[in-house]
């Protein structure tokens, strides 16, 4: 049975942040629109959005609604779907979120063989630094990178995810080489927000390094153009700056130390009864693309492993 109209007139509210984007979603006028969001309200007994001039804001009681349609909505679309014999083929909306650096790098280039395999599915990708609520976000699949991926989500391992430190020539000329992890102390550091601390890691040794970054940014792209432009030393991922060590732009220091080796790429989605075939379609697109072992250091970067690593005070 479809789902009450008025539900998902909200639904779209809520996603657009304004009523009239949504009544022209759905072909009525936004006086049409208003009109049957108050008949929500008054049905419910409770306001959902607070009206200003430019945007409509959720009440809190609107974002929880908001949150307890998101899987109704689905689940409605997955049985319709199942009825019209439709779920065999990759078809509709699928919404992907990533980082931003991993997105552009090595998401972007594989985008349009998954579209030509797949050309049913609407694809839409939100690049973000931040871990976005798959829920309130809407969105189907997103790329975590991170030691693990915690219930309810269901993740899907990618790839390792190597980090190492790094800096421009530049930096190193003028501020010197660290030759041990407390040298960091005397060093600008590079970190976007939330990365740090910083747990590297050695042969036999392990070190916390918790210190502010030398800029403050929500944008991990943004340290990597500061670590080319010699602003400091960075902990980055080998996905990120592998062809950076390749051509000398960023030099590895403190070798043979790197991030902790429990960190790997995961594309995660929110549990279902049944994925959508769209979501397991670009979920298995990534795994086919990706090397599960991770991306290689170049070789004039591979760390001499003979060398005893220095070891933290």
């Amino acid at each position: 049975m479809p789902l009450d109209p008025d539900y998902d007139l909200f639904a779209l509210v809520a996603e657009a942040g304004s009523l009239s984007a949504a009544a022209r979603a759905i072909g009525i006028s936004p006086a049409m629109a208003s009109k049957r969001l108050a008949r929500l309200e008054q049905r419910l007994g409770v306001r959902l959005v607070h009206r200003t001039t430019r945007r409509l804001v959720l009440t809190p009681a609107g974002a929880q609604f908001r949150d307890d349609l998101i899987p109704v909505r689905a689940a409605v679309r997955e049985a319709e779907a199942r009825i019209a014999g439709e779920t065999a083929a990759p078809a509709g909306r699928l919404t992907v979120s990533a980082p931003t650096s991993f997105g552009r790098l090595h998401l972007a280039p594989h985008l349009g063989s998954f579209l030509r395999a797949y050309p049913a599915v609407a694809l839409r990708i939100d690049l973000d630094d931040g871990f976005v609520d798959l829920a309130s976000a809407g969105v189907d699949v997103a790329i975590r990178i991170a030691p693990s991926v915690r219930p309810p989500l269901v993740g899907h391992r990618l790839a390792t995810s190597r980090r190492v430190l790094c800096a421009a020539p530049r930096y190193l000329a003028e501020r010197g080489v660290p030759t041990s992890i407390d040298a960091l102390a005397a060093h600008r550091l590079l970190a976007a927000d939330g990365q740090m601390p910083w747990r590297l890691v050695a042969p036999g040794t392990a070190a916390t390094i918790d210190r502010p970054s030398a800029v403050a940014t929500n944008s991990s792209e943004m340290v990597r153009e500061l670590a080319l432009d010699g602003a400091g030393i960075a902990l980055r991922s080998i996905w990120d700056v592998g062809d950076l060590l390749a051509e000398g732009r960023l030099v590895r220091v403190l070798v043979p130390w790197e991030g902790s080796t429990d960190s790997a790429v995961h594309a995660v989605h929110l549990p279902a009864p049944r994925v959508r075939p769209a979501v397991a379609a670009f979920v298995d697109f990534m795994q086919s693309r990706i090397d599960p072992d991770g991306w290689a250091l170049p070789p004039a970067a591979v760390p001499d492993r003979s060398a005893p690593p220095p070891h933290p005070a």
